[in-house]
């Protein structure tokens, strides 16, 4: 397996497992200060943190997945060529 595949199914993985906790943990919470209700800090700071490891393993993901994609295709085009 190609290390760009492992890095898009380990990112995968984290994103995964952070939006299940962030779900599981902090359901009702909104991570940003602005609320209609107040809410209890540690919760506030739970839920951004977790949301904020969830946007950056959604992005890796992404970017390794294109990445990988290409690397696959030009492989692919080579092989076709020779």
């Amino acid at each position: 397996m190609n290390a760009g595949w492992k890095i898009f199914l380990l990112s995968l993985a984290v994103f995964a497992v952070a939006f299940g906790a962030e779900r599981l943990l902090v359901p009702d919470i909104v991570p940003i200060a602005f609320a209609e209700e107040p809410q209890p800090l540690l919760l506030v700071e739970t839920a951004f943190v977790l949301r904020a490891i969830v946007l950056i393993a959604g992005s890796v993901a992404a970017i390794s997945l294109i990445i990988a994609i290409g690397a696959w295709v030009r492989t692919r085009s080579t092989r076709s060529h020779a």
